[in-house]
């Protein structure tokens, strides 16, 4: 069985560009060109300097001792919370922004929901000097106020948007809209693996040098280029496809998904979309998405403002149809714990995103000698308020 994306843009039954008629132009000329640009040489080498003396790539491949004791098992921690800006969404941001270049545009337009999308695209526009529009759900914008801080300093314009559940689906919206009113001049840069073809593929392909490097970083310390574990968070799901894709055909790598089960998956407070959802479209693509009887989006809801997300990514959506990949949730509680427990254990303190992952490790049960990767997405530094409030510290 393939797990990537066919000639038609789809995974399995997953995938594809339902899209406005106004917008089959732009999402046409980047399926046209997608692949022709990245596969460019000189787009590779370009590509390859700025993740090494920009972002600061390889991020490294930690042995977490101490968590590792506690579980009975040799966990590694892959490090994007050490790439610039602080998460693993730049290695989008630099890849899309060289596509976009190349295909004249000088306006990026973005969504962003943790607010790291964000930073990471008006940082490299302001490496590239072009203009940078970042819509943020007005909810967001307060639990994440350090990221609007750093996205206005970097010269973004950062536009709320006020309706709906004020959160990640509805900047989505708004979006798309300017999307649409801006089609020459204009890029969208979705950050997660989300959206029309080809944007899941191109999004995949850019975040696949996580697992690229995790390969040669198990073989360095283990002698192995596989892990028995791959653990990552999944609201849209960039990081965790960038975590998976170099182990897809490596069966006996098992492959875990963390979503977001805000207050308990039953708790009408949730993202946990594997478990609560159903085939439909979302944003553009066939997948898997938390919806009423009658087809309306259901409001999300979790700690974690990355991963408050109503769908999955389509070929997220068909690594859990085809049960290639197990996707399992993890709830605030669990997530917040596992944060602090990384922090005393470790002395890294995790982007919440990340904990989710990071408490899943409670529910495994371990014969010692397993090799378990756990991406460590980003960094706690924007979710210090959040921490603080909800530790009393």
């Amino acid at each position: 069985m393939s797990y990537h994306v066919n000639e038609k843009g789809y995974y399995g039954d997953f995938g594809g560009a339902y899209i406005p008629e106004m917008l089959y132009p732009n999402v046409e000329e980047l399926r046209r060109n997608y692949l022709q640009i990245i596969n460019d040489e000189s787009f590779k080498k370009e590509f390859e300097l700025l993740l090494k003396d920009y972002v600061g790539r390889p991020s490294p491949l930690y042995h977490a001792r101490r968590l590792s004791e506690r579980y009975g098992a040799t966990i590694y921690l892959k490090r994007e919370d050490l790439n610039h800006t602080g998460a693993h969404k730049i290695n989008n941001a630099i890849g899309q922004i060289m596509v976009a270049e190349r295909l004249g545009k000088k306006r990026i337009i973005a969504e962003t929901g943790a607010g790291q999308h964000g930073v990471a695209t008006a940082t490299v526009c302001a490496l590239r000097g072009l203009e940078c529009v970042v819509y943020m759900g007005e909810i967001d914008i307060k639990r994440q106020a350090p990221n609007v801080a750093r996205m206005k300093m970097m010269g973004a314009t950062v536009v709320p948007a006020t309706s709906g559940s004020k959160t990640l689906k509805d900047a989505t919206n708004e979006a798309m809209r300017d999307w649409i009113n801006n089609p020459v001049d204009t890029h969208y840069i979705i950050g997660s693996a989300v959206g029309p073809h080809p944007y899941p593929d191109m999004v995949a392909r850019f975040q696949s040098i996580i697992s690229e490097e995790t390969r040669w970083q198990l073989k360095e310390k283990t002698g192995k280029e596989t892990a028995d574990y791959v653990l990552a968070c999944v609201g849209g799901g960039s990081n965790a496809i960038g975590m998976f894709y170099h182990f897809l055909d490596d069966e006996d790598v098992k492959l875990i998904a963390v979503e977001a089960a805000g207050l308990g998956v039953d708790s009408g407070e949730s993202a946990a979309t594997t478990v609560l959802g159903k085939e439909g479209v979302l944003h553009g693509s066939r997948s898997i998405l938390m919806q009423t009887p009658d087809g309306q989006v259901v409001e999300p809801y979790s700690i974690s403002a990355g991963l408050d997300y109503p769908g999955i990514g389509p070929q997220h959506a068909h690594l859990f149809k085809s049960k290639r990949a197990s996707y399992v949730s993890a709830t605030d509680d669990e997530a917040m714990q596992a944060g602090l427990l990384l922090t005393r254990l470790e002395g890294i303190i995790p982007a919440i995103e990340s904990s989710h992952a990071l408490a899943h490790l409670e529910k495994m049960s371990f014969k010692g000698g397993e090799t378990v990767v756990v991406c460590l997405s980003g960094r706690g530094d924007k979710d210090l308020d959040t921490y603080i409030r909800y530790f009393g510290l």
